[in-house]
């Protein structure tokens, strides 16, 4: 995975998709996910779970997303790693029910998922590890 020396993601991603903020277009993002996952030979369940993950960060982005924007999505691929981080513009104020079932479905499918906020910009990151092909069969 392309971190820096202290374990963080690196500043660029390896591969960056922007979206018009709208319900409509989170298809094209899970689609995309589980492209990319298929590349680094995830299986098939993994892919499922990761094109999950990424449709519900999606979803909980968009509900506080201004409207007239761009939800952007950012993938560091590495290993049998993928991180994810979508981000969309938001008022400053949003924040995230970590109670909601929303949030549970999405940590329960990902190895790590986080929430930031950072120059008006809500973003919530998830990483999956991917089980190795031996332990799948």
């Amino acid at each position: 995975m392309p971190q820096t020396g202290r374990g963080a993601l690196s500043d660029r991603p390896d591969a960056e998709l922007r979206l018009p903020a709208e319900g409509a277009y989170v298809s094209v993002l899970r689609t995309t996910a589980a492209g990319l996952a298929a590349r680094l030979d995830f299986t098939l369940e993994d892919v499922e779970d990761l094109r999950m993950a990424v449709g519900e960060a999606a979803a909980i982005v968009l509900e506080t997303a201004s409207p007239a924007t761009e939800l952007r999505a950012r993938f560091w691929l590495g290993g049998r790693t993928m991180t994810v981080t979508v981000d969309a513009p938001s008022d400053g104020t949003a924040t995230i029910d970590v109670d909601s079932f929303a949030w549970q479905v999405l940590t329960s499918l990902a190895t790590s998922a986080r929430v930031s906020g950072r120059d008006e910009r809500l973003a919530i990151t998830v990483a999956l590890e991917a089980a190795p092909l031996e332990a799948a069969r």
